[in-house]
């Protein structure tokens, strides 16, 4: 039979595993956030007939499509590295792609190829790990309609900012002319009530 204090050691152990684990997965994304590269990747329109699952808004990117070199090299669902780089106004753009991780530079996310087009285009199609903007229940909703109505009215600037180091990527805010969405959307309840 185990002992009473084999058995209070064993508990203890375990609770701290199971703190030391989320602990470990915010200190993560904290470290992301404060020493990684920031990117503003411009968001591109959302198919209206997924723009929201749940709490939170699906994101697409203008900067989700490569040529490559060969179509052939490349298959959906694969890993890919994406090099980032930024375009004269700042925002995101692809520099590279490869199978592997880039060993001179820690601009880089890690997404999967979403689509290849099998035409002679040579153009790959990425998702990123970061296509989704969690947020209140209660502004879920209102926020769909800001970011849709925003992403329709072209003289708006809707981009996500995104924090990038060594293949991760953590999603800051989506913005609206340079306001996060989730203030735009706290004015819009305020003035409806």
């Amino acid at each position: 039979m185990i002992g009473k204090n084999t058995q209070i050691i064993a508990f203890v152990i375990l609770a701290l595993a199971q703190l030391a684990i989320p602990a470990n997965m915010i200190w993560q994304q904290e470290r992301l956030l404060e020493h990684g590269t920031e990117y503003k990747f411009k968001t591109a329109p959302v198919d209206p007939n997924d723009p929201f699952r749940g709490k939170y808004i699906t994101l697409s990117y203008d900067a989700a499509s490569f040529y490559v070199g060969n179509e052939m090299d490349w298959e959906h669902g694969q890993a890919v590295y994406v090099e980032l780089t930024t375009d004269q106004k700042g925002f995101a753009k692809i520099a590279s792609i490869s199978h592997g991780a880039p060993d001179h530079t820690e601009a880089y996310v890690e997404g999967s190829i979403l689509f290849v087009t099998r035409n002679g285009d040579n153009q790959v199609t990425i998702s990123y790990p970061f296509n989704r903007f969690y947020m209140e229940e209660s502004k879920a909703q209102p926020a769909e309609v800001t970011y849709q109505t925003a992403q329709r009215d072209t003289t708006k600037t809707t981009y996500a900012l995104v924090h990038v180091k060594n293949g991760k990527a953590v999603l800051k805010n989506v913005l609206i002319d340079g306001v996060p969405i989730k203030e735009l959307v706290g004015k819009e309840l305020l003035e409806n009530d």
